[in-house]
This record gives C-alpha cells, sequence and structure tokens, in this order.
C-alpha cells in the first residue's frame, strides 16, 4: 500500500486537491480558488510526466485565470456578502465556440509541430474547451456547468487512453459535483430572480401609474 501512495502520489493528491476545488466551487465557496491553484501546481507534474503538454500549458492558464477569478468574486462579496448568479447572454455563444474552435487548431498544431504528443487533437480540444468553461465561471454563468460536464467526459477517455485511471474516476467524480453545482446555482439564481421580482413590479407599477 505504501508503495502505490508513492508512485501515485500525484494522482492521488490531484484527485483530493480537484474533488475539493468544484466541491467548494459548487457552494459558491470563495476558498475554490487557493484549492484550485494548488490542484494546478500538482497536475503540472502529473501531465508533464505523461506528456500531456497541451494541459500542462492549460494548468498554467488555470493559475492565472483562478487568480482573476479569485480578486473578482472577492470584489464582488466587498460590495454584497451574495455572489450574483447570472444567465450566459446569447451574443456570447458563437463568439465562445469560435474561440473553442480556433483554439482547439492552433494547440494541435503546437503539439504535432514542437512535441512528442500522441494525442494532439484530443489534448488540443479538452484544453480549449476548458479556458471557454473557466472563462464562463469566472463571469459566474450559469450554464458553465454544462461546459464542464461536457469537456469532463472527453477527459476521462483521454485519461484512460493515457492510463491515468485515479485521474479519470477524478473527473467521473467532478460530473456528479458539476450536475451538484449547476442545481445550487441554479436554485441561487431562482431565489435572486425571486428577490428582484417584487421590485421590478412595483417600478413598472409607477412608470405607468398604477
Amino acid at each position: 500500500m505504501g508503495e502505490w501512495l508513492i508512485t501515485n502520489w500525484t494522482e492521488i493528491l490531484g484527485f483530493a486537491t480537484g474533488a475539493g476545488c468544484v466541491l467548494l466551487a459548487a457552494r459558491r465557496n470563495i476558498f475554490t480558488f487557493p484549492l484550485g491553484i494548488a490542484n494546478n501546481l500538482v497536475f503540472i507534474v502529473l501531465f508533464f510526466g505523461a506528456a500531456l503538454y497541451a494541459d500542462v500549458g492549460l494548468q498554467v492558464v488555470y493559475l492565472v485565470l483562478g487568480v482573476l477569478g479569485w480578486l473578482g468574486w472577492s470584489r464582488n462579496r466587498a460590495a454584497d456578502t451574495t455572489l450574483q448568479i447570472t444567465r450566459m447572454p446569447r451574443r456570447a455563444i458563437l463568439p465562445l465556440v469560435a474561440v473553442a474552435v480556433a483554439g482547439t487548431a492552433l494547440i494541435a498544431l503546437a503539439l504535432h509541430s514542437y512535441t512528442d504528443s500522441s494525442t494532439e487533437i484530443a489534448d488540443a480540444a479538452t484544453v480549449s474547451v476548458s479556458l471557454v468553461a473557466q472563462y464562463m465561471l469566472n463571469k459566474r454563468w450559469l450554464e458553465n456547468w454544462f461546459v464542464w460536464i461536457a469537456v469532463d467526459i472527453a477527459f476521462i477517455g483521454l485519461f484512460l487512453y493515457k492510463g491515468l485511471t485515479i485521474t479519470a474516476l477524478l473527473y467521473l467524480l467532478f460530473i456528479g459535483l458539476c450536475v451538484f453545482g449547476y442545481r445550487g446555482w441554479a436554485a441561487a439564481r431562482a431565489a435572486q430572480t425571486a428577490d428582484t421580482a417584487p421590485w421590478s413590479g412595483q417600478l413598472q407599477g409607477a412608470s405607468t401609474g398604477a
């Protein structure tokens, strides 16, 4: 058992910090960000050893986005004790799809040209879509959970192919946590809408002279 723990310490630590990070995000807890940063550092070591170079780069980007998200959520809390959940605007859909496709093409080209990666397209696509999902999470858009579920399914297949079974199990857990996160955020969004509805009605009545 001790030898197995030593051999797989990066996957085990990545599992623990990753699960905690997503659980805290689902509960809208700001400490999801420092724990996520710790998870990024562990995965940098793990993915480099597995020749998943795009995922190494993804973890570095996650570090930056995690810091930005941490600051953004902190500012929101300074102004209000409740983190406001919003819906993704329709006008953002096409630009984000375009970013995901372009990112996949550019990363796959770089992996093919400069590394010994054997999973260029899969590695590139999961990284590119993950960045889109992280951006949506930082914006506190409810729909970010749908994107995370889709990309986690793809990651499971990629990690199983690479022999990273523990990490694949972590991403299977992520899917369940994403469902939990969506339900929590949707309930919070509904509560926010209910809280503002009476004020909207009063304002509408005042404007029409009712």
